[in-house]
């Protein structure tokens, strides 16, 4: 019996095994295509170094991918301070029109991104719904730091409350009756065991959001071309000057965010 038992082991062991490879394999395809694409542009950089000197010691360069930055950075906490309750209220309520909100959110990962740029302009532009109210009060939105942050929030903020939410999903609600019965508030149940548990989902989908968030460019174009940010300057040396002009300021990007997704990925595990 236990020699079948065994056998019984090592057969189901040998099927993930085989599973694991098949896996490896099929995945091998799309990590293979990023690393050639990536690659080739690292390598064909690599024998006009001084081009990629120049581009890191430019200030127009600098202050462009500044701006990426910093913008995408101030979407995302955005992002987090609304998108999180949000998904928190998704993940535990069941009421109707339910799928009629999370399918609004996920709107912006359907719709192009030229169209979510257009429809953004003509909310926020001079005699827009938004932009003209806010005009009087002297705040500016088009072609303007917060018309950056508006473009890179719209196209991002799917992938921040979509992530949270399965994160919150995963905890058990019994913890949360527990806590309670236990004489803990509402706001301290969450502050000290649903956040915490859910917590590396939402560090997860806060990395997926600023991430896309830098990379935006349509939106980002129709409703603030200035001031220039990363990838529209990227687009104005390509069609000015060509890929030689381009490139070093690609794989300089490329580089920073590289850098920092890397130790976000490391915060992220320590987490876990």
């Amino acid at each position: 019996m236990r020699v079948q038992e065994a056998r019984m082991g090592m057969k189901e062991k040998l099927k993930r095994e085989k599973l694991f490879i098949l896996s490896l394999f099929l995945g091998f395809f799309l990590v293979l295509l990023v690393f050639i694409t990536l690659g080739n542009l690292f390598y064909k950089q690599a024998e006009d170094f001084s081009g990629l000197i120049a581009a890191a010691t430019d200030l127009v360069v600098l202050k462009s991918i500044g701006i990426s930055i910093s913008m995408a950075l101030v979407s995302t906490l955005i992002a987090f301070f609304f998108g999180v309750p949000l998904a928190y209220f998704l993940a535990r309520k069941d009421f109707m029109g339910k799928s009629i909100i999370e399918g609004i959110v996920d709107v912006p990962l359907m719709i192009p991104h030229v169209v979510a740029g257009i429809a953004l302009y003509g909310v926020f532009m001079r005699y827009g719904m938004i932009g003209a109210p806010l005009r009087k009060l002297g705040i500016v939105i088009t072609d303007a730091y917060p018309g950056i942050v508006i473009a890179m929030l719209f196209m991002s903020l799917p992938y921040l409350v979509d992530t949270a939410r399965e994160g919150f999903k995963k905890v058990d609600p019994r913890l949360e009756n527990v806590a309670r019965s236990l004489g803990a508030s509402h706001w301290r149940t969450f502050r000290e065991i649903t956040f915490p548990l859910a917590f590396p989902s939402i560090l997860s989908g806060a990395i997926l959001s600023w991430g896309r968030a830098i990379s935006e460019f349509s939106a980002v174009l129709i409703l603030a071309y200035h001031p220039i940010s990363a990838p529209i300057l990227i687009y104005e040396k390509f069609t000015s000057f060509g890929l030689a002009a381009s490139r070093p300021i690609s794989v300089l990007l490329i580089s920073i965010c590289l850098v920092i997704f890397i130790a976000l990925r490391v915060l992220q595990r320590r987490s876990k």
